[in-house]
C-alpha cells in the first residue's frame, strides 16, 4: 500500500510514499528502545535546550513548513503560518516550564524524607490526524520528549510529508536518532505497534471510532492512553450578548481551517429573543467568505482536506434538510470548481432527530438551534454525547461564568471562542475522550509519579 498526496485545492496528485513492511517497523521500534536509556539519562535542562532548538528550526523555516501544510491538507497559508508559530511556542513553553513541572514534589509523612519523583514511562506512540498536521504532533511531542520519553508518530495517511518534515525538525535540532520517529504505517498496523512491549503508552487525536479501537487495544495491553476525540461545541448566545462580537467570533470559530477542527464552534444555540437578528448577521458574515487558492492570502475559505470527507459531510447536510432543517445559505458543493471545496453554510431550525443535531459536522457548516431562554440553552448545550469545548456570550461576565461552570465539557470560554493554549490544559469528557494535553497536566500524563520514602 502507498500513501498518495492529493492537493485538496486542485485535486492533483503531488506525491506517493510506500507504507513500511514489518521489518522496517521493527527496526524503528528497536531504535527507540535502544536510545531511550541514553535520552532519559540526559538532564532535563539538556533535553529542554534541544527542544528550544526545535523552536528555532520551526521559526527559521516557517514559510517552507506552512507551504507544505497548505499544499498537503489545504489550510489557508496565513493559518498555516500561525500553526507553525504555535508549534514553536509550545516547544519554548515546555523548554521553560518542564523543569518546574517535573521537579520532585516533597510530601510530609512519617518518613524522614518522602517525595514524588516524576520519571518517563518510555516510548509513547502518537496516532495523529491531518487537520492540524504540525500542531497536533508538537503539543504531544514537546512535553513527552522534555519529560524523557521517546516518541513514535503514526500520522494520517494524507499528510506523509508533514510527518517526515517533523522528524527532520527534531533531527536538525540535535535530538539523537530514534528519539522521535515518523512511522510510515497503515491504520491496520497500529494495533501491533501498541501491543509491542517496546511501547509503553499511546495518545490519539482523531475520531470516536478510532479512539475506541485504540483504547481497547491499549487497555488489553495494560498501557496508558490519552484520547482527544471529536467535539460538537456549543456556542451559546444569550439575549444580552454583544451581537457584533458574537457574530464576528462565530464566523471565525466555525470556518477556521474550513471548519475542520475538533474545538470549532459547531452548535450555535441562540435564545429566541435575538435569534432572527443573530442569524441575519451570521448569514452576512458567512457569505462574505471567498473560496480560492489557499496559498493566496486574499482567500478566506479553504478547501476541505479530502473529497471523500466532503461527500460524507454533504450527506449529513442533505439528510438534515430532509428532516426539517432550514437552509440559510450554502449547503452544497461548488459547481465546476476543482478540489474539495464546500460552500460556507448555515443550517437553521435544527432539532432532535436530525443528523446535524446529534453528529459532528466536520467542515464549513454551522448549525443553529433556537432556545427559549438561558435554562433551555443550557439543556440543549448538554444534550450531546460530546464534551470537548463550549462558548458563552453575554455582557454579564458573572452570568457567563455561572453558565460556563454548568456546561458539560473539558473547557469553556466566555466571550471568546475556544482555542488551545500551551498554558491551559486541553481535553474532553464523555465521547470526546479522556486525559489532558498541555500545561502541567499534559506533561504529567506520560510520566511515572513515583513515591520515594526514606527512613
Amino acid at each position: 500500500m502507498s500513501f498518495e498526496v492529493i492537493n485538496p485545492a486542485t485535486g492533483e496528485k503531488e506525491g506517493e510514499f510506500s507504507a513500511w513492511e514489518d521489518a522496517r517497523i521493527d527496526q524503528a521500534l528497536e531504535q527507540a528502545a535502544e536510545v531511550a536509556p541514553q535520552w532519559r539519562a540526559l538532564t532535563i535542562t539538556e533535553r529542554c535546550e534541544l527542544m528550544r532548538g526545535a523552536a528555532r528550526v520551526l521559526r527559521d523555516n516557517k514559510e517552507q513548513y506552512a507551504t507544505l501544510i497548505t499544499r498537503e491538507m489545504g489550510k489557508l497559508i496565513n493559518e498555516a503560518r500561525g500553526e507553525i508559530e504555535k508549534c514553536a511556542w509550545v516547544c519554548d513553553y515546555y523548554a521553560d516550564k518542564a523543569p518546574e513541572f517535573l521537579h520532585d514534589e516533597p510530601i510530609e509523612s512519617d518518613a524522614g524524607k518522602s517525595y514524588v519523583a516524576y520519571q518517563p514511562l518510555g516510548t509513547v506512540l502518537a496516532v495523529m490526524p491531518w487537520n492540524f498536521p504540525f500542531w497536533q504532533v508538537f503539543r504531544f511531542a514537546a512535553p513527552a520528549l522534555c519529560a524523557g520519553n521517546t516518541g513514535l508518530l503514526k500520522h494520517a495517511s494524507n499528510v506523509p510529508q508533514c510527518a517526515q518534515a517533523i522528524e527532520a525538525i527534531f533531527r536538525e535540532a540535535g535530538f539523537p536518532d530514534g528519539v522521535f520517529t515518523a512511522l510510515m504505517i497503515r491504520a491496520s498496523q497500529v494495533e501491533k505497534v501498541i501491543e509491542d512491549p517496546r511501547v509503553q503508552a499511546v495518545t490519539l487525536t482523531g475520531s470516536e471510532p478510532a479512539g475506541r479501537k485504540v483504547a481497547a487495544t491499549a487497555g488489553a495491553a495494560l498501557k496508558k492512553s490519552v484520547l482527544e476525540l471529536g467535539g460538537s461545541d456549543a456556542f451559546v448566545v444569550l439575549e444580552d450578548a454583544d451581537l457584533d462580537e458574537a457574530v464576528k467570533n462565530a464566523v471565525a470559530s466555525r470556518f477556521l481551517n474550513a471548519g475542520q477542527s475538533c474545538i470549532a464552534a459547531k452548535r450555535f444555540i441562540v435564545v429566541d429573543a435575538i435569534a432572527e437578528d443573530f442569524v441575519a448577521r451570521f448569514k452576512a458574515g458567512v457569505e462574505s467568505l471567498k473560496p480560492g487558492d489557499p496559498l493566496d492570502e486574499n482567500t478566506s475559505l479553504a478547501p476541505m482536506a479530502r473529497s471523500d470527507l466532503r461527500e460524507e459531510m454533504h450527506k449529513q447536510v442533505v439528510d438534515s434538510l430532509a428532516a426539517g432543517a432550514v437552509n440559510v445559505t450554502g449547503c452544497d458543493l461548488y459547481e465546476n470548481m476543482p478540489g474539495a471545496y464546500y460552500k460556507a453554510s448555515i443550517l437553521d431550525q435544527v432539532g432532535p432527530g436530525m443528523r446535524a443535531y446529534s453528529e459532528e459536522l466536520f467542515g464549513p457548516v454551522a448549525i443553529v438551534i433556537r432556545a427559549r431562554d438561558e435554562a433551555d440553552a443550557l439543556r440543549i448545550a448538554n444534550d450531546t454525547t460530546f464534551g470537548l469545548g463550549g462558548n458563552v456570550w453575554t455582557r454579564d461576565s458573572d452570568r457567563g461564568e455561572r453558565l460556563a461552570r454548568q456546561l458539560d465539557c473539558g473547557c469553556c470560554f466566555v466571550n471568546s471562542f475556544v482555542k488551545s493554549d500551551p498554558r491551559l490544559p486541553f481535553g474532553g469528557i464523555k465521547n470526546s475522550g479522556y486525559g489532558r494535553e498541555l500545561s502541567h497536566h499534559g506533561i504529567h500524563e506520560f510520566v511515572n509519579a513515583k513515591t520515594v520514602w526514606i527512613k
